[in-house]
């Protein structure tokens, strides 16, 4: 009774924080039974309004689908095998690499006409691809197989409209956490109920950074408490950073900003950032002094060792990461991995909101059957398929319940996730702009060389602000 109670609390609180920061461009294209595509010229063509698909002349058809997350790959392949069983002529590819392996290939795969039929895509790079007509308005899909929208948390499937136009079915959700070391916490004398209340400012980190000091040991056993602490000689770090985080922070600093007020802009599809609000910049200078102090391992150590792999090899006490690397920690690492709520800031306790869905690639030869994948794997079968893994919390309702339950059978807590998507005014959303990428090419090095030490917070962020607005008045 407590579990569904929390699943009702926790799908009506989503619902009212996606409608309130999701209503962004949302005219409805007109229903028709046929599907139009337009040509390089500006010729649309109308396809015929049949179902009928390659695969039911006889001819077996494949879909290569194409997704980053490792984890989620084995619940997609068993998605695509009850596919297949259920649609005999098609079969699905599951493809995966690495982000930033994947999204190059993506891209090159657009320039040469060998993309993926179908890929997972992600809310800070479909709008660029909806602009240069590379991905497959599904609206009129939606609108002739009578697609319920209404399936999915409310709001999830607004996000991905653009002007009318529809370019995914939302899949999952994630909320940002602490993960921690349970046994270096014991170790230190730190009981976990820590992380209930836990504060945190700019000034000095509050709370929260006196238990990364705490965390944090020397060669000879002193914590960064103590005066005789060598920051020179560290064998624990109390804190794993996430690296720089790029235009987006989503698991490096996006929450210590957002909690300290600061936001990106005022909504989807808006056409201002806020990169150079002082909130920002004194953020990621508190930031930095981790690193600085001691407390946290430098950005070249992170990059190229991974501060997953940092965690789970010992190295750090803690980090702030996604619920989709719930089973990464759990599953790999030889301690008791721990799940707390992130610190409470100046303006309360804050988290990313954000979500996936598949996009189908424009030059697809199998759109029909590209499109019959994407129904689908965006489908309450197979998010349920996925929720009975555990590794993600699903865009609809039954499949989130089993992720809950599935975790819960395995005696792990991750209530600081759902806790914080509960909080009415604990959630901001993932910012949704056009100029993706090239608020990227901006905004990364900048980052960079802030985490480096390399360029002053405060004077890098307002040049680099600048440069993006000036994307939108071009």
């Amino acid at each position: 009774m407590k579990k569904n109670l929390l699943l009702t609390a926790l799908l009506l609180l989503l619902a009212m924080f996606v409608v309130a920061c999701g209503g962004g461009e949302t005219e409805e294209t007109e229903s028709d039974t046929a599907i139009t595509t337009e040509t390089d010229d500006g010729e649309e063509t109308a396809a015929s309004d049949s179902t009928e698909t390659t695969a039911d002349s006889g001819e077996v058809v494949t879909i290569r689908y194409a997704l980053w997350d490792s984890a989620q790959q084995p619940a997609y392949e068993q998605c695509a095998a009850a596919f297949t069983a259920a649609n005999p002529g098609i079969v699905v590819l599951v493809e995966q690499a690495g982000w930033d392996d994947y999204w190059n290939t993506i891209q090159t795969g657009f320039v040469s006409g060998d993309a993926p039929d179908v890929f997972t895509d992600h809310l800070a790079k479909f709008p660029e691809f909806a602009v240069k007509e590379q991905i497959v308005d599904i609206q009129p899909f939606v609108e002739r197989d009578s697609v319920d929208t209404g399936m999915y948390i409310e709001g999830l499937a607004d996000l991905w409209v653009r002007q009318g136009k529809r370019y995914g079915l939302p899949k999952d959700w994630d909320t940002i956490a602490v993960v921690y070391n349970a046994d270096m916490f014991a170790a230190a004398g730190i009981d976990p109920a820590i992380t209930d209340t836990w504060t945190w400012n700019p000034q000095d980190g509050g709370t929260f950074e006196e238990v990364v000091a705490q965390l944090t040991l020397d060669a000879n056993g002193n914590n960064g408490l103590s005066p005789d602490f060598d920051k020179e000689n560290v064998v624990q770090y109390g804190f794993i950073h996430q690296g720089s985080g790029g235009f987006s922070g989503q698991t490096q600093w996006s929450h210590f900003a957002a909690s300290n007020g600061f936001q990106f802009t005022d909504g989807p599809w808006t056409t201002k950032y806020y990169y150079d609000d002082p909130a920002l910049a004194e953020t990621l200078d508190w930031y930095v002094g981790l690193i600085e102090k001691g407390f946290a391992p430098p950005l070249a150590d992170v990059t190229s060792l991974g501060s997953q792999q940092l965690v789970i090899s010992g190295v750090g006490a803690m980090t702030t990461d996604g619920s989709w690397q719930i089973g990464n920690y759990v599953d790999n690492s030889s301690f008791a991995v721990g799940f707390g709520l992130l610190p409470v800031g100046p303006a309360g306790r804050k988290s990313m909101f954000n979500g996936l869905a598949d996009s189908i690639y424009i030059g697809s030869e199998h759109v029909e059957e590209a499109w019959q994948w994407v129904k689908f794997a965006a489908s309450p079968e197979c998010a349920n398929i996925v929720g009975d893994t555990g590794v993600v919390f699903p865009a609809i309702p039954s499949g989130v319940e089993r992720t809950l339950a599935v975790r819960e059978a395995a005696g792990v807590d991750v209530t600081a996730f759902t806790d914080q998507a509960l909080d009415p005014d604990g959630t901001f959303l993932f910012p949704i702009t056009d100029n993706g990428a090239e608020i990227a090419a901006i905004m990364d090095p900048t980052m960079d060389s802030i985490v480096l030490g390399e360029a002053d917070a405060a004077t890098a962020l307002q040049a680099a602000n600048e440069q993006v607005n000036a994307l939108f008045d071009e």
